[in-house]
C-alpha cells in the first residue's frame, strides 16, 4: 500500500456533502482513508470572483499507481458533477493528490507534488494538521516549514 494526501475542495451547492459523498467514493473505490483534517473555509485562489471553497486533506493508503489513482480521481469528480468549465472555477469537487510516497512524477497529465503545493495556504494548513512533519520531496522541507514560510495570506479558517 502506498500513502498519499489528496486534497478535496468544493464551492458550489452542498459543499460539505460533496465532501462526505467524495470521501465515500474514495473509500469504496481508492483505498483506505487513514487520517481526515478539519474542514476548511477558503477564500478561492486563483480566480477570485467566487464564493469560499470548503477544503479537506485526507491520507489514502492506496495499492493504485499514481497514474491509476489520476484516472480513478477523474471519474469520481465526474461522478460527483464536477464541470470543467473555466481554469480554476467553482467547482462542485475538486480532488487534487498533493503527495505519494516520496515519488516525483512529471508528465502531461500529472505532476507530483502538487506544483502548487507549496504556495497555498488552503492546501498546506490542513496537510499540516495531519502530516506536520512530511517532506516535500523536491523542496526538502516538512509541511510545518512550508507553512511558517508561506507568503499566502488568503483567508482559511478552520470549522472542525
Amino acid at each position: 500500500m502506498y500513502t498519499t494526501y489528496i486534497l478535496l475542495g468544493s464551492n458550489l451547492g452542498d459543499c460539505k456533502k460533496y465532501l462526505s459523498d467524495a470521501i465515500l467514493e474514495i473509500e469504496c473505490k481508492l483505498g483506505t482513508i487513514s487520517s481526515k483534517s478539519s474542514l476548511y473555509q477558503t477564500a478561492a485562489w486563483g480566480n477570485l470572483d467566487q464564493p469560499d471553497f470548503i477544503n479537506q486533506v485526507i491520507e489514502l493508503k492506496t495499492s493504485l499507481s499514481p497514474a491509476n489513482l489520476l484516472k480513478a480521481i477523474l471519474k469520481i469528480e465526474n461522478v460527483l458533477g464536477r464541470q470543467r468549465i473555466e481554469k480554476w472555477g467553482s467547482r462542485t469537487i475538486d480532488i487534487d493528490i498533493l503527495l505519494y510516497e516520496d515519488q516525483i512524477v512529471n508528465t502531461a497529465n500529472l505532476v507530483i507534488p502538487h506544483p502548487y503545493l507549496s504556495v497555498r495556504r488552503f492546501s498546506l494548513m490542513p496537510l499540516s494538521e495531519i502530516a506536520p512533519n512530511r517532506l516535500h520531496p523536491i523542496l526538502k522541507k516538512s509541511i510545518t516549514e512550508l507553512l511558517n514560510e508561506l507568503t499566502d495570506n488568503l483567508f482559511v479558517k478552520k470549522l472542525t
